[in-house]
């Protein structure tokens, strides 16, 4: 159904960590779906409603063919949970993407790295032929992505490898600040949150300056392997 699946345990990890990625993706005629593992109610900022609203705005913006939520607990996420995992599992089969995209493996906030096992987990049991799956009243058949690749959060990894996003930055800054209640607002009287700061915004810009400089670029994306990737021509890392 898609190309690739960006998986965030939180509605704006992935518009945060890899928006960049997806669009240069979108331009160059992939497709691309988004899975929120929560609805974000957990959050100091916003509300459900607000956070939903927002979300549709930045995955229309960005191109994606659907945004869905598997509605998992915010602040709760238990990757040794059957049910959540077979959950995420059944949206892996019904995307059925070459590549899924998860959430860093260690970050800030718990969720992000009991997202990211969870997904990992999934990514292996959405494959199983004997594991029966439905989702929505349908049964899905058993689908097998090629790759994971965890997406660089809060805290700096270093990253198995870097996509140059010089081109799409702008774009990439445009998607998050489709999340207004989340950031910078002199209007708000709500609590300051680490994402809330006037200066966050340019954290940002530096940290894919940062990462841009591990291969060449203005600006660029990190990624962590789930495991070796390989490559048929090795011109092509240049």
């Amino acid at each position: 159904m898609v190309d690739i699946l960006a998986i965030g345990a939180h509605p704006d990890d992935v518009e945060l960590s890899c928006s960049g990625t997806l669009l240069k993706q979108i331009e160059a005629g992939y497709s691309v779906g988004l899975l929120d593992l929560s609805l974000g109610e957990m959050g100091t900022r916003g509300s459900i409603e607000i956070r939903r609203s927002e979300a549709m705005e930045a995955a229309v913006k960005m191109g994606a063919l659907f945004r869905w939520n598997a509605e998992l607990p915010d602040g709760f996420m238990n990757p040794y949970d059957r049910d959540s995992v077979c959950r995420v599992a059944a949206y892996i089969r019904k995307a059925k993407p070459n590549i899924v995209l998860a959430n860093a493996p260690a970050d800030r906030h718990p969720d992000h790295g009991r997202a990211a096992k969870i997904a990992k987990e999934a990514f292996f049991l959405s494959g199983l032929q004997a594991l029966d799956l439905m989702l929505d009243g349908n049964t899905l058949p058993p689908w097998r992505p090629k790759f994971l690749l965890h997406y660089i959060q809060d805290r700096h990894l270093l990253p198995d490898l870097v996509v140059d996003i010089s081109e799409q930055t702008q774009g990439k800054m445009e998607l998050i600040k489709c999340f207004k209640s989340q950031f910078f607002d002199p209007d708000s009287v709500e609590p300051e949150t680490p994402i809330s700061s006037k200066s966050f915004m340019e954290q940002m810009v530096g940290k894919a300056r940062t990462y841009g400089r591990y291969c060449g670029a203005e600006f660029g994306e990190g990624f962590i392997c789930d495991r070796p990737p390989g490559i048929g021509d090795i011109n092509l890392l240049f």
